[in-house]
């Protein structure tokens, strides 16, 4: 026998969830409405197939997603706890929370690139930061915006619940359930065909809906311009490249930026000592104790290249994809043509045990930007104060490159200490302080282009009586920062957006850092540096266990490390247009 009681809740348990069934169409008709914002953000594809793609895989979806948030939400809550006002307020704001976030993920997606994810959360919360600070009006829209959808939410819930009966005996809503249930299977096998026969108009589309990122990182390169499209199914093992020409690389005369320089600074110059073997912790405690001046010490340096494209990076301030056509075009480098125009001087020093004093033989391309080049066998004619003060003002590169015996290895290490030593004391004597840069250049092998290395940059101060103050960055810096540096503090030159580089001494937050090789794309953040090869593999590396770690597949980031590397191009692109 049946009380009354228990006839009483299952009618009302099942009015709610009819009642729920109806709440949730309605929100999925207005999800579809709103998420077609993502449609605008993507360009049209080209074939009948694509396009019938996009609209299929959109609104089955968007529905999908909308009817989850019901069967994992407000279902369970509706069995647990049927009570008529507390369901019907409870399913007005899940939804409204809903509809927002799906707002605020396709707003990020417009300016971003990716949906809204915990591994990018720095990235997203600076770009809402950065545009609350530039209009006072975005708390207040925001407000809005989450009033307007809570009032719809509140209308739709009160109609339903008046209007169940009549609801029930429409015929409507079997149409477009049918229409959402055959989208849905469309759009999977669809995409099931193009994953097979690598129809790149249906894969690209991959990361336009939220909750949705491609299975392979090489769909994602391509359409970030990074693969050939019309080469996308023969290219599987071929490195990156750019699938447009890439732009001219600027003048300084014809971006008028002599007239923004400070002349002033030039009478100092600038020691670049660099070596092929990776610098500790104990050199660089050892350097500072000699620094008399303002330093920076690097402790999370990126350098992900071989030996010879970090050359490229280091000069050039942008990432190894660009070498190639760069160097075809011939022209210097921003801060060589700085050196140039204000006559200052320029030389080059190659320290190599394995080679004598007469020995003039040159094989790197950079060699050619330096007025004088020099190549000894020891430092025994350079550690002198009075020659080291006594050179003309203007750029000094000093290279030490170890032998490959370990001997050598040993005298090559400790003349490099050596000479860093004797420039530091004399450095002591000069009453105008020049700026000095300490590092490694390049990686031996593929190993260790994943962790982040250490270097030393020391930028004296205006006013000596603000000197001798070291500083700890911690943040992301590379051989890319380099030159906007020297540019800015050597030189006086405010020369913007025309490397991949920032000014050390006025970096404050953190950024992703990126660069290519002939294998794939490496990306570091933070904690983390992540290697994709053109297959879609992942490797990591933990900046804090200094280990590779297993993680899933992060395109955010992937996404964010393209953005970086297209910085330069797109720039470019605009300036042209």
């Amino acid at each position: 026998m049946v009380s009354f009681d228990t006839k009483s809740y299952s009618k009302k348990l099942l009015h709610l969830i009819s009642w729920s069934h109806w709440f949730t169409f309605f929100n999925i008709v207005a999800a579809i409405a709103l998420s077609s914002y993502y449609l605008f953000s993507e360009a049209t594809p080209d074939t009948l197939l694509g396009q019938a793609y996009l609209i299929t895989t959109w609104v089955s979806h968007i529905a999908f997603l909308t009817f989850m948030s019901f069967v994992l939400i407000l279902f369970p809550l509706t069995i647990i706890w049927p009570n008529t006002k507390v369901i019907r307020t409870s399913g007005s704001l899940i939804f409204t929370f809903g509809l927002l976030l799906l707002l605020l993920d396709g707003f990020i997606y417009s300016r971003l690139g990716y949906h809204l994810n915990a591994s990018s959360s720095a990235q997203i919360i600076d770009l809402i930061k950065e545009i609350a600070q530039e209009s006072a009006l975005f708390y207040m829209v925001s407000g809005m915006l989450a009033i307007l959808i809570l009032a719809f939410e509140f209308i739709v819930s009160n109609y339903a619940w008046k209007h169940l009966k009549q609801l029930q005996k429409t015929i409507f809503a079997r149409f477009v359930i049918f229409t959402l249930v055959f989208a849905f299977f469309f759009s999977h096998l669809t995409h099931i065909w193009a994953d097979a026969n690598l129809d790149y108009d249906v894969l690209r589309q991959d990361t336009v809906l939220p909750l949705s990122y491609p299975a392979t990182a090489k769909t994602l390169l391509t359409k970030y311009g990074l693969f050939d499209v019309d080469d996308y199914i023969k290219r599987k093992t071929s490195p990156l490249s750019f699938s447009h020409a890439i732009p001219q690389y600027p003048l300084l005369k014809d971006r008028l930026q002599t007239e923004q320089c400070d002349l002033s600074t030039t009478q100092k110059s600038v020691f670049l000592v660099l070596t092929d073997e990776q610098l500790n912790e104990q050199q660089l405690q050892s350097f500072s104790r000699r620094i008399t001046s303002n330093s920076y010490q690097l402790n999370n340096h990126v350098d992900t290249a071989l030996r010879d494209d970090a050359w490229f990076n280091l000069f050039y301030a942008l990432p190894s994809i660009y070498q190639q056509d760069i160097l075809s075009q011939q022209t210097k480098p921003l801060l060589f043509q700085a050196i140039e125009q204000n006559n200052l001087a320029s030389s080059y020093t190659l320290v190599d045990q394995s080679i004598n004093n007469d020995d003039t033989k040159s094989d790197l391309w950079f060699e050619a930007l330096f007025d004088e080049k020099i190549q000894l066998h020891d430092i025994s004619s350079l550690v002198f104060a009075d020659k080291l003060n006594s050179k003309k003002p203007g750029l000094h590169l000093i290279y030490f490159k170890s032998s490959a015996t370990t001997d050598n290895n040993s005298k090559s290490r400790y003349q490099f200490e050596l000479f860093i030593d004797a420039l530091l004391l004399a450095q002591q004597q000069k009453q105008q302080k020049d700026l000095i840069w300490i590092s490694a250049i390049g990686n031996k092998s593929k190993d260790t282009r994943l962790s982040t290395k250490r270097a030393l940059f020391i930028n004296p101060a205006k006013n000596p009586q603000d000197n001798d103050i070291t500083k700890e960055l911690n943040l992301l810096t590379s051989h890319m920062d380099l030159q906007p540096s020297l540019l800015a503090n050597w030189l006086g030159c405010r020369v913007t957006d025309t490397s991949n580089g920032s000014d050390l001494v006025t970096l404050t937050k953190e950024r992703v850092i990126a660069n290519t090789s002939a294998e794939g794309l490496l990306v570091f953040t933070k904690d983390k540096s992540v290697f994709i090869d053109q297959n879609g593999n992942f490797q990591s590396y933990s900046s804090q266990l200094a280990a590779p770690i297993t993680v899933n597949k992060d395109f955010p980031l992937m996404i964010d490390g393209v953005h970086f590397i297209k910085r330069f191009s797109l720039k470019a692109e605009l300036e042209t247009q």
